[in-house]
């Protein structure tokens, strides 16, 4: 009879163990009382975590078991805030107000004369040592969204499992290294639009993920590359006093390096060029812009992947006329919401995601799985999304009714 109470307590104690608190709340400016859109908020010495939305708002699923630890909200020229998770939980409304770094206004001093150039040579000698050399697993959250002439058309979100062995160099810089596990998708009644077929028809979470520029080791290596690029002045990140150099000729590259270790933990790319593309239905595209954001953060001694976003505008032409027929915006990000280093675990041929875009892989709705999945909070900011795509419906009756 002893044992049959043991055993009934453990079976009832067992999903308490898996229950998920959540932070709701919004992060600001202490002073100026703005929003701080893409703050990365997590859990002192562990690996997960979330980022606000443009409006500095944030919904952030946590084990029960981690009420106790130290939140952390951290963002590039502020202090980093840290508070007890439980003492957050009572606050209606939760805003958090970030100081600013007092350290951003220090100047660049004689003994300190690196230039822009040499900082991310250094930088880019370093990335073995910064970052893991050892096989890693990450979580992570995917969202992209389509737009044509101004108009939202489809949503497609995706939560997935990202293995890779390191970040040595690989020999072809533009295959992709990872193997990616889909463990949920939901996607909107947009993706039946005729339009759809004006984007790219592969795989574009495996292509986001060639964007990651310090994995794949996409910096120009010419001379006269590292010559052009400025040193700005430094800034602050997680305590710590960080490196901005940055190249403004044809392009704008922005990269940030954190001096203690020379580890790049931000980078910004933006091109506005035209480039001719190719050819559809007596229409031919030209690429216009495109603007790049890649994010690390610090786990173990090692930096791994926080988010990285990709915005890109292609328009189509009529081939005989020239004329503009129409606009399309592909936006995509991901997030990372945890990392498991040294892993033994390995994504297997067999659970390994299918090549072809993500809109035909066979995925069930699973409402359950969503509702505590961190991803990144709606804000008021996308209203517009929600009006144009919910013109067929409620986006939850979309999931639902449009399963794989």
């Amino acid at each position: 009879m002893r044992n049959f109470f043991f055993l009934l307590l453990i079976l009832l104690a067992t999903p308490l163990l898996a229950q998920k608190i959540t932070l709701s709340g919004k992060a600001i400016d202490k002073e100026t009382k703005e929003p701080l859109p893409f703050a990365t908020l997590g859990i002192k010495g562990k690996a997960i975590g979330t980022i606000t939305n443009l409006q500095g708002e944030f919904d952030f699923h946590i084990p029960a078991e981690l009420r106790n630890d130290l939140f952390t909200l951290s963002m590039l020229g502020y202090k980093l805030y840290e508070a007890p998770v439980w003492s957050l939980l009572e606050l209606k409304p939760l805003v958090i107000e970030v100081e600013k770094s007092t350290f951003m206004l220090n100047e660049v001093t004689i003994a300190d004369s690196l230039k822009g150039g040499e900082i991310l040579l250094i930088a880019l000698s370093r990335i073995e040592q910064n970052y893991p050399m050892q096989p890693y697993l990450m979580e992570g959250f995917y969202r992209d969204l389509k737009k044509v002439g101004g108009t939202y058309i489809a949503l497609l979100e995706a939560a997935v499992k990202i293995y890779d062995e390191d970040y040595a160099e690989p020999r072809n810089k533009y295959k992709l290294r990872e193997r990616v596990s889909l463990q949920e998708l939901r996607r909107s009644i947009g993706y039946e639009s005729r339009f759809t077929s004006y984007f790219d028809q592969d795989n574009l979470l495996e292509d986001l993920l060639l964007h990651n520029s310090v994995r794949y080791r996409h910096f120009p290596l010419e001379e006269v590359f590292y010559q052009s690029l400025k040193r700005e002045k430094d800034t602050y990140y997680n305590n710590q006093e960080v490196f901005v150099v940055s190249h403004t000729q044809d392009y704008l590259l922005r990269i940030y390096v954190e001096k203690k270790n020379y580890a790049i933990i931000h980078a910004v790319y933006e091109s506005k060029q035209e480039e001719a593309l190719s050819k559809k239905r007596g229409l031919e595209s030209k690429f216009v812009g495109l603007k790049r954001v890649i994010d690390f953060k610090p786990f173990l001694g090692k930096y791994y992947l926080n988010y990285l976003t990709v915005d890109s505008k292609v328009n189509w032409y009529d081939i005989r006329t020239k004329e503009l027929k129409f606009e399309t915006e592909l936006n995509q990000s991901l997030l990372i919401n945890d990392v498991v280093p040294n892993t033994i675990r390995r994504i297997a041929t067999t659970e390994k995601m299918r090549n072809y875009g993500l809109q035909y892989q066979d995925r069930p709705y699973n409402k359950a799985f969503w509702d505590n999945y961190n991803v990144i909070k709606e804000s008021p900011l996308d209203r517009k999304i929600l009006q144009d795509l919910e013109r067929h419906g409620p986006l939850e009756k979309q999931f639902k009714e449009h399963e794989f």
